[in-house]
């Protein structure tokens, strides 16, 4: 099956000589959720804004279910919703209006079914008829998300959609995220959360100055950049790390009582056993052993790094 979305070679530059895209390639594919995650300034809201038909690239093609961005600006609009960062609304209007009016401006037909259907997935039914100057932050961001489900879009991107929001608000979206994509709605999110990427996406993205460095299935990326961290504590402390261990690369800590050991958990060989019998050999004794997993954090951190 094609790509729902399909970015080749784009690119965008500004009159400063600022580039802030260079050359992306990216296909996303229909029904999946995509989390883009980046540094501020590394790209991610001048992309979604190209494909979005509010910015202008510089060079390369997009493509939304086969149609060209800007050729075909009128099909690929309608196909596409988008929840900007900002949150942007007529503040004396109420939330029904505003969310009906949406629907409207794309060329829908009028279908209050949906409209309280969408209100009340949000929790904002009880506020229909509350104007939206009256609504936290978080409330009105939900209403930026109603208006972009009104006219039913078959690509959903949601732009840092739960910056400012609070834990369960935020909980609640991802509930609401998964059951678009059950209807078979394509998501591509930037966040700023990790745990969000980790918790909803089957994919992700990373990007940095203007460059994607990664696309990669979530648990594949888990478990090929994922490395596994051994803690060993010691009986007693020792003041320096005998020259028998060296070929394990340990670190000590813990005031001489702490060794630890980084693997890699997808290898064949982890060297955990020949570690264990080499500690006994120096006449070290083990207390205790512990491991951890990195985490997508972890992972995240280390790709920018290498990006800059």
């Amino acid at each position: 099956m094609a790509p729902i979305v399909s970015i080749r070679n784009l690119t965008k530059s500004y009159a400063s000589g600022f580039k802030a895209l260079k050359g992306v390639d990216l296909d996303i594919e229909q029904g999946e959720i995509l989390a883009l995650l980046g540094p501020n300034g590394a790209g991610k809201t001048t992309m979604i804004s190209i494909i979005c038909g509010i910015v202008t690239p510089s060079d390369g093609t997009v493509t939304v279910a086969g149609h060209d961005i800007l050729t075909d600006y009128r099909k690929t609009r309608s196909i596409i919703g988008l929840v900007p960062q900002e949150l942007t609304l007529d503040a004396f209007e109420t939330v029904e209006n505003t969310v009906a009016f949406s629907r409207g401006l794309h060329g829908c037909a009028p279908n209050p079914a949906l409209i309280e259907r969408i209100l009340k997935d949000l929790s904002l039914y009880d506020k229909k008829d509350t104007m939206l100057r009256q609504l936290s932050g978080g409330m009105r961001r939900r209403v930026l998300i109603a208006k972009a489900l009104s006219y039913e879009p078959k690509v959903l991107f949601l732009d840092e959609p739960t910056a400012g929001v609070d834990v369960s608000l935020r909980k609640d979206m991802w509930q609401l995220v998964e059951r678009l994509r059950a209807n078979g709605v394509t998501i591509i999110l930037t966040t700023h959360y990790i745990e969000e990427a980790e918790e909803i996406a089957d994919r992700i993205g990373v990007i940095n100055h203007g460059r994607i460095l990664l696309v990669e299935d979530k648990k594949a990326l888990m478990t090929k950049l994922g490395r596994k961290q051994m803690t060993v504590e010691l009986a007693e402390p020792i003041g320096v790390i005998p020259d028998a261990l060296s070929p394990y690369s340990l670190t000590l800590s813990g005031e001489g009582t702490r060794l630890t050991y980084e693997f890699d958990s997808s290898g064949e060989r982890t060297g955990i056993s020949s570690l264990l019998s080499a500690l006994s050999q120096c006449g070290l004794r083990v207390k205790d052993i512990s491991t951890e997993q990195s985490s997508l954090e972890d992972i995240f951190v280390e790709l920018v790094g290498e990006g800059k």
